[in-house]
């Protein structure tokens, strides 16, 4: 299965869980909402007792209503109960299911309408407060993050409004002769208007869902290069990729550039297995990545028995020379360390350290395109490190990182100038280890 088919099978799963989670909030809602309308109604009998005795005949009607809404309220505790063992057990709500459900919750207005207008005026009910609450479950609907089901909410409860009014339209009695209130387009606009409301809802969780989608698949895309690149070169270098964009221009930095050799290399592998260079080279490295991570540098690239690292870019600090010096005396260290507890054979490494601008940036054709520092600085680092081999010493930097390198600098011996091809003038090289 290729990454694309990965990533789309990982987002329906996730969507999935995500609707189910969404169901139960609904469910919740609803429950709420039931719980409150029990309350409302009982209050509204205690205060205005007697306006509701001129309405109905007998309490008839309230204990129909109460009893319905207590009914529906344990419905939709049971129903989330079993959403949420479903969702434990990873299986989704079948949509048969899920369509059925929409239609029980859609024709709860329309059940306390038929109950409500047995003991009063039917065409009173279909102006009441009643007809409000298609609205509420229209609204809700769109936590189901479907457009069918939105739609389909919509169309209930429109349907049966329609039924209804049909049904009870004209039986007001001469209260409403020759008013809209007794003919069916001033109920068939009500209704319209509930289908409209459907579909609105069902764009809104269209357009939730497509955004929810593009949210996820743009963070597991951005997780998938941080985690495939990070790998192979700083999650810095990613992070910064990432926030600059493949559009982004290449930019003049001041840095300084540590170049890293393991000496004798060669003779030091020669005689073992595959499995051993690579282990030799995981502990050096794992201990170079380590150092020079904490001293906010970064390392570019591996270069065999080597590396190069980059103080300054693309995250400057504004003490790039002094991290620099700070990493390459710790890092003599630790390799030391790693040798005399034998985790190593002994071993020693050349560090040659520059500083200057450089280019940073995407480096390469519209078909690939790498990360790279780019300039003199570069080169002059690789050749100070060569150095080492001549002077017998384990770290060499120029004089401009020696001005720069405060404390750090401390304790440097001078070597003089040296002719470094690449530069016409010789450059002030320091002994720091």
């Amino acid at each position: 299965m290729d990454v694309q088919a990965e990533t789309g099978a990982s987002f329906e799963e996730h969507l999935a869980r995500e609707i189910m989670q969404s169901e139960r909030v609904r469910m919740a809602a609803l429950a709420a909402l039931l719980g409150a309308l029990i309350v409302f109604f009982v209050a509204l009998f205690a205060l205005f007792h007697e306006e509701y005795r001129r309405q109905f005949a007998s309490p008839a009607a309230l204990v129909d209503l109460l009893a319905v809404l207590a009914l529906l309220l344990g419905y939709e505790l049971v129903l989330r109960r079993v959403v949420g063992l479903r969702m434990r057990r990873g299986r989704s709500v079948p949509t048969a299911l899920r369509y059925l459900n929409a239609l029980v919750e859609t024709s709860i207005p329309s059940l306390l309408i038929v109950l409500v207008a047995r003991e009063t005026n039917p065409v009173h009910v279909l102006q009441s407060a009643v007809v409000l609450l298609y609205g509420v479950f229209i609204v809700l609907s769109t936590l189901r993050l479907d457009f069918r089901l939105s739609a389909f909410t919509g169309t209930v409860a429109a349907a049966e409004y329609m039924m209804l009014a049909h049904a009870y339209a004209g039986r007001g009695g001469e209260a409403f002769a020759g008013t809209p209130f007794e003919a069916l387009p001033f109920y068939l606009s009500k209704a319209g208007i509930l289908l409209l409301a459907g579909l609105a809802a069902g764009f809104v969780a269209h357009q939730l869902k497509r955004r929810v989608g593009n949210a996820f698949r743009a963070q597991q895309e951005r997780q998938r290069i941080v985690g495939t690149f990070g790998q192979q070169v700083s999650r810095e270098i990613v992070e910064e990729l990432l926030r600059r964009g493949p559009g982004a221009e290449s930019r003049r930095a001041f840095v300084c550039i540590m170049f890293m050799d393991i000496r004798d290399f060669t003779p030091l592998v020669e005689h073992k297995a595959p499995e051993e260079i690579v282990a030799f080279q995981n502990a050096v490295f794992g201990a170079a990545v380590e150092v020079v991570n904490r001293h906010r540098g970064i390392i570019n690239q591996f270069l065999g028995d080597g590396f190069m690292a980059t103080f300054g870019a693309p995250l400057a600090t504004g003490d790039e020379c002094a991290n620099a010096l700070a990493a390459a005396r710790e890092l003599v260290a630790r390799v030391g360390e790693l040798s005399a507890s034998g985790r190593i054979p002994p071993t020693r490494i050349g560090i040659g350290l520059h500083a200057g601008e450089a280019v940073t940036g995407n480096v390469g054709s519209a078909l690939r395109k790498q990360y790279s520092i780019t300039g003199n600085v570069v080169i002059l680092a690789s050749r100070i490190e060569q150095l080492n081999k001549e002077h017998g010493s384990q770290i060499l930097a120029s004089g401009e990182v020696l001005r720069a390198g405060g404390e750090q600098a401390h304790g440097a011996a001078a070597l003089g100038p040296a002719r470094l091809k690449g530069r016409n003038e010789p450059i002030d090289i320091y002994r720091i280890a």
